[in-house]
């Protein structure tokens, strides 16, 4: 072979090396349970780091084998990590089975459905047209919009008149949250679990059917030098609500931009400590973020549900100028489908909770040392 080709294919088998090894760090990082945002950042882009390893693996099969020992122990381990990968994935594709069952109801029976919108606003967006214009169109039950300042909440007030119940936290820290309901909210409160600057919303929607729902909606930091150097804190919130769930025997919803993707480690953990349902599972990943960076997107916005709930529609909308997409959810309130569901419900066991009340107590010692 001339020497110039014989020296592209050595440059060639470096370069996939050098990919491959990438994508193999990538997988292998987050299986530590270290808090480290810089270990936690590779639980989002499964999907990317699964073009990776499939690049990586089909180039390393379409060029010559060179004659390294080591080779054939990287195909294997491109092949393990691709495997790997994709089980983690797989159930958030139309391919594997649903956890949430599609409604039974009739689509206007109102007295038992409920609507969500979950919009993180992007603070610096200075166009609330689209939004507003997303709220009039699909006229949700419950608007929650995180990263809401006053300006947001002059913008939004106009709705006002059709969804009088509201409870409201507008900061200038991108952690704002404005809540508002057509439906009557009891006890509605806002709480601050861990950070005195990072509001969340507790309280009860109560269906026309006069039906209560328990609402907790969070927007935790993520784990990302410029905001919390660990996800210390975001996994407690999670896993404080979580654990506070566990008992209820209502009908019960968690969402928000929860700046975690639902196959982490510690979503998991929080499904099944709180017995919740993924109505993603089975449908799709409906990624909502980043919304200007269609091959950088991963799942961040979330509606956690009972197993009181079937899925009348779920859907990612439209562009609102922010850096992430809204998602609507429409639930029917079917309590006669539990024993349906419940065989979906995914139960924590004792490593479970332990493992749970050591993330609490971790995230509390981070917040008393206030570090970010």
């Amino acid at each position: 072979m001339p020497a110039f080709l014989s020296g592209l294919l050595i440059a060639g088998h470096w370069l996939v090396w050098v990919l491959g090894g990438v994508a193999l760090v990538a997988t292998l990082l987050p299986l530590l349970r270290q808090t480290a945002w810089w270990i936690r950042v590779f639980d989002f882009p499964r999907l990317q780091i699964v073009a990776g390893l499939l690049l990586s693996l089909a180039a390393t099969l379409a060029l010559p084998a060179p004659r390294w020992a080591a080779h054939t122990w990287f195909v294997v381990a491109l092949g393990l990590a691709l495997v790997y990968q994709a089980s983690r994935i797989w159930p958030y594709t139309p391919l594997h089975r649903r956890q949430v069952a599609d409604a039974s109801r009739p689509a206007d029976d109102n007295d038992n459905h409920l609507s969500i919108m979950v919009a993180n606003v992007l603070m610096y967006n200075r166009d609330a047209s689209r939004l507003l214009g997303h709220i009039t169109h699909f006229r949700p039950d419950i608007v929650l919009a995180v990263e809401t300042d006053d300006w947001w909440l002059s913008q939004l007030e106009r709705i006002e008149t059709e969804y009088p119940h509201t409870c409201h936290a507008p900061l200038p820290n991108t952690y704002g949250m404005l809540v508002f309901s057509r439906l009557p909210l009891r006890e509605p409160q806002i709480r601050y679990i861990l950070d005195s600057d990072i509001p969340s919303f507790h309280g009860c929607a109560v269906l026309p059917s006069g039906v209560p729902v328990n609402m907790h909606f969070l927007h935790p930091k993520p784990p990302a030098p410029q905001e919390s150097k660990s996800s210390a804190r975001r996994d407690a919130e999670l896993l404080v609500v979580g654990k506070a769930i566990q008992h209820h025997d209502g009908p019960t919803i968690v969402a928000g931009d929860l700046n975690d993707v639902a196959w982490s480690h510690t979503s998991e953990l929080f499904r099944r400590l709180s017995r919740l349902l993924d109505p993603r599972i089975g449908r799709g990943l409906l990624p909502t973020f980043h919304a200007d960076h269609k091959l950088l997107r991963w799942p961040l916005d979330h509606v956690f549900h009972s197993a009181h709930f079937r899925l009348q529609r779920l859907e990612r909308l439209a562009h609102i100028g922010s850096d992430h997409y809204p998602i609507y959810i429409r639930l029917s309130y079917e309590p006669s489908g539990w024993n349906e569901q419940e065989a979906e419900l995914e139960t924590a066991d004792a490593d479970d909770h332990a493992e749970a009340e050591e993330k609490i107590e971790e995230g509390v010692a981070d917040a008393a040392q206030g570090t970010e």
